[in-house]
């Protein structure tokens, strides 16, 4: 190997060999350590981590890099709390290895001080007056007449309404703590139920926010089922609840589904009106001339089509007078030109 090299003299860094050749920092690491120490001094107060994006080591790999600085000794922390509650971190980065000690006399001067040992527990003094024995007993206990005669006459016994009156009065249902309101039951039928309650939880696979639970999609599947009942197959239903995503997206995916159920409702069928065929009249004779034979009219006609076709076509080729014999174009408009045109006044 060729070597080549050029003593800088100006703009350079020096760069100890123990850094540039230690075995236990990456690439990373010691890049990141010689582009702190080329920086002024008036860039020490950016933290570490933005010193690094400059370089491109962002995430996992500033992390890695930061770590393999601390364990060798070149970059130090140091939190605390200031006086408004706030949390600040020191960091000290240097060129050589230093232990606790030595890079805490840098910062400060001395090294960390101990944890101050917790405080025992201070005596708790009451407010008004001084302490006193728990006064107990001073009063006489209660005597027990149960089983003892009252002096009082009993009370009288409510009296009762008569059979006839208690059956007329509605006896009160006792409230169930448990009891579920109940909603109106669906008179569609439990194939059609099943279907569009399948429909309703198969909406989370096309989207996440439409994710519904089983009693979820069971009550909605009463509004849903009006659909199918009104011709609208699955497919059908699926898209209408699919399509027009909103641009803010579904906060709740029961009242988003709910609200587009009622809004876009298709209108009922109309009944289809049931086509009967008209009956076929009966068959009458022909009128015109010639053989006798009958026809099946349609309207009020007394004649079948074809006796009408041959006695139109018989009237047609009497109306019309054939030419005696064919003259030629030319000779026809010599004819029309010497025939001479009367003017209107001698007609």
């Amino acid at each position: 190997m060729l070597r080549h090299a050029i003593a800088p003299s100006a703009r350079y860094t020096k760069a100890s060999n123990d850094v540039i050749r230690h075995p236990r920092l990456n690439s990373d690491a010691k890049l990141l350590l010689l582009y702190v120490q080329s920086l002024p001094d008036n860039t020490t107060f950016r933290p570490l981590s933005e010193l690094a994006q400059k370089l491109g080591i962002k995430g996992r790999a500033y992390q890695k890099a930061k770590q393999q600085l601390v364990e060798n000794g070149y970059v130090h922390e140091w939190r605390s709390q200031s006086d408004g509650g706030r949390w600040i971190t020191e960091q000290l980065v240097a060129n050589t290895s230093l232990t606790t000690d030595q890079a805490c006399r840098l910062r400060g001067g001395t090294p960390p001080l101990p944890l101050p040992a917790p405080r025992p527990p201070s005596t708790h003094s009451p407010t008004v007056g001084a302490p006193a024995p728990r006064m107990a007993g001073g009063y006489e206990p209660v005597e027990d007449h149960s089983d003892k005669t009252t002096p009082h006459p009993p009370s009288k016994a409510p009296e009762l309404p008569e059979p006839s009156e208690r059956s007329e009065a509605p006896e009160p249902s006792a409230p169930s703590a448990l009891s579920e309101p109940k909603h109106p039951a669906s008179t569609a039928d439990a194939a059609q139920l099943a279907r569009a309650e399948r429909v309703l939880l198969s909406l989370r696979h096309s989207r996440r926010e439409l994710h519904l639970g089983v009693r979820e999609a069971a009550k909605l599947a009463v509004e849903a089922v009006k659909w199918l009942e009104r011709g609208l197959s699955e497919s059908d239903l699926r898209h209408a609840l699919l399509a027009e995503r909103p641009a803010e997206g579904v906060r709740s995916a029961v009242g988003f589904l709910r609200y587009r159920l009622a809004q876009k409702l298709p209108e009922p069928r109309t009944p289809i009106e049931s086509y009967e065929p008209a009956r076929p009249r009966d068959l009458i004779e022909c009128q015109a001339p010639g053989n006798k034979h009958t026809f099946r009219p349609l309207l009020d006609e007394t004649e079948c089509t074809p006796c009408r076709l041959a006695a139109a076509n018989a009237m047609y080729s009497e109306a019309l007078s054939p030419e005696s014999d064919h003259l030629p174009w030319r000779e026809r408009f010599a004819r029309i030109n010497a025939t001479p045109t009367a003017l209107p006044g001698e007609a």
